[in-house]
């Protein structure tokens, strides 16, 4: 087996992420500290608030350090609040535009299937990816919206795929 694939585990979603790598056989670690980053094949940026990650991440000095990581091609897969983190406007890993909690409060949370039919949603507080540069690949949509894009190595997603019963997207991006 290779090196495991890190979750960033200073705010959010992690316990989800670390058992959907389980199912699907992969080892996981939580990265809280600059020095784990060396140790791991991948990393996920969970779901949670996006400023308190964000702070998080400065404030642990991984800034650089994770941006290095996704300029050298390690495959990241960033979910509802790390897809803010990993826009244009925060750390510049996917070259989208996005709106915070755009399908509304908390009570608004729902699942749903995108546009192909395939691919299933949990939509918490999502953002809504409403611009997306010439190298952001498209890969779901919902109503016409994006919900999932890849640039390089990055795959952001707004929604929670560690919350649905698929494990496809984890599968493709790190096994």
């Amino acid at each position: 087996m290779g090196k495991p694939i890190g979750v960033l585990a200073l705010q959010g979603g992690v316990a989800a992420h670390c058992d959907a790598l389980e199912q699907i056989g992969m080892e996981s670690v939580q990265v809280r500290q600059r020095s784990t980053l060396g140790k791991i094949g991948g990393l996920i940026v969970p779901g949670g608030e996006s400023t308190a990650i964000r702070r998080a991440i400065l404030r642990a000095g991984m800034g650089a350090a994770l941006t290095a990581l996704v300029a050298d091609g390690l495959p990241v897969l960033t979910t509802c609040a790390g897809t803010i983190i990993a826009a244009d406007a925060t750390f510049g890993w996917l070259d989208i535009e996005v709106q915070r909690n755009a399908y509304g409060p908390q009570a608004h949370s729902r699942c749903a299937r995108a546009d192909d039919g395939t691919t299933e949603l949990v939509l918490i507080r999502a953002p809504r990816i409403v611009a997306v540069g010439s190298g952001v690949q498209v890969l779901a949509r919902l109503d016409g919206d994006p919900v999932l894009v890849r640039q390089g190595a990055v795959t952001g997603a707004t929604f929670h795929p560690e919350l649905c019963e698929d494990r496809s997207l984890h599968a493709t991006l790190f096994a």
